[in-house]
């Protein structure tokens, strides 16, 4: 065992999004096809995105649950609690820290940590509901970006480096908000792990048709990742009344698997359309989605170079670990992922505050004792602090 004492740099931290995050910047004659606060009979007010309410989240976020209070059933649930019982008993008034980046700055000093990706929490949840109003979408997220602009800053006394938003539904639209990014020293950028709806149809995320955007994403060396999000996944007729990407509702379903069918889909698709062969600087970072998919994909890589020989020009196995940082889950078998991966290419994020993640963020030291100190310190270090450096061409 091997205590760990050195820097930390949390690849998978998030803020609570500001009331007006999501209208400051939105344009008023666009606001019924964006997102628009509503308060129904209960007293309660909900998002209603592009029309539609959206009971399912608490866009409030007062009170807040404390994090890491789902760490025991994550754990396999010794007590057998429901998640609605962990949550109940955890609530409390909004801590400052969690939408207000002086006071980040200050916990991150008492967390020990060196630096921190910030991710949304509703933010990478709302493509979905907007993505078949293409002018919507793109208006809601520049609004977005601006606003996370203002409140947190692209980069924050080179501590807090948060990810703009960034849809391929609009090619052009990608394109110039990359700009805008990069404009403002961004070090990631950040979309959901999907197919993307264009006006044209569907399409994968490494079709030619965005490749001015992955030029650009190239020539500049900018990490791109994809974060978990609300992501609707065909599942064959089975009972998807409701999305529980988290495996926390109140009995098992289909559902739960769509988090590691989303990803797996993702990052495959992006090597058999031979993205990293045009674009071989490219740097993808899987955050928050976690690793159970991880060794069928390399196989099926590795069957699939067998079967087409002759279709891929480099190695897509090899090529996927060149490209491809993936962050596992706490709870997933970190030293069976540095194994798959290399030990270069695993990055390690608390969740944190969110109630799914680590109570604070060292708490992940608890999961990688067993591991060689100086693999610790990759894995906990080295590995995001490389990727949140731009690597131009």
């Amino acid at each position: 065992m091997t205590t760990y004492t050195g820097k930390i740099f949390d690849a998978d931290n998030h803020y609570y999004e500001a009331q007006d995050a999501f209208t400051r910047h939105v344009p008023k004659k666009m606001q019924p096809r964006c997102v628009q606060w509503v308060e129904l009979e209960n007293g309660r007010r909900y998002h209603c995105i592009g029309g539609k309410i959206d009971r399912g989240n608490n866009p409030s976020f007062n009170p807040i649950s404390k994090p890491g209070v789902l760490r025991e059933y994550f754990r396999g649930n010794p007590r057998g609690v429901t998640t609605a019982e962990l949550v109940r008993s955890s609530l409390e008034p909004m801590p400052p820290e969690y939408m207000d980046r002086d006071a980040r700055i200050s916990r991150m000093e008492e967390q020990g940590l060196e630096g921190a990706w910030l991710f949304p929490t509703q933010g990478v949840l709302y493509e979905e509901y907007l993505k078949k109003d293409i002018d919507a979408l793109c208006t809601t997220f520049t609004a977005f970006n601006r606003w996370l602009e203002e409140d947190w800053g692209i980069v924050y006394k080179d501590r807090i480096f948060t990810s703009p938003y960034i849809t391929l539904a609009d090619v052009d639209w990608a394109c110039k908000e990359l700009e805008w990014a990069l404009e403002r020293d961004a070090r990631t950028v950040v979309m959901r792990p999907s197919a993307v709806f264009t006006r044209n149809g569907p399409r994968n995320p490494g079709h030619p048709d965005f490749d001015p955007f992955w030029s650009r994403v190239n020539e500049a060396g900018i990490t791109v990742v994809t974060h978990i999000g609300q992501t609707r996944h065909d599942s064959n007729g089975y009972d998807t009344k409701s999305i529980d990407v988290l495996s926390m509702g109140p009995r098992p379903s289909v559902t739960n698997f769509h988090r590691s069918r989303n990803i797996n889909d993702f990052l495959a698709s992006l090597v058999f359309d031979r993205l990293f062969e045009r674009f071989p600087n490219l740097r993808i970072a899987s955050v928050e989605n976690g690793s159970e998919f991880l060794g069928e994909l390399l196989r099926f890589l590795e069957h699939t170079k067998e079967r087409l020989p002759d279709y891929f020009s480099e190695d897509p196995v090899e090529s996927f670990r060149e490209h491809v940082w993936l962050n596992p889950f706490w709870e997933d078998d970190i030293d069976e992922i540095i194994e798959h991966m290399g030990a270069d290419r695993v990055i390690l994020g608390s969740d944190w505050p969110h109630m799914e993640g680590l109570q604070t963020p060292r708490d992940i030291l608890e999961e990688v004792e067993s591991i060689p100190s100086d693999v610790q310190r990759q894995i906990l270090f080295n590995n995001t602090a490389e990727l949140n450096q731009r690597r131009p061409l």
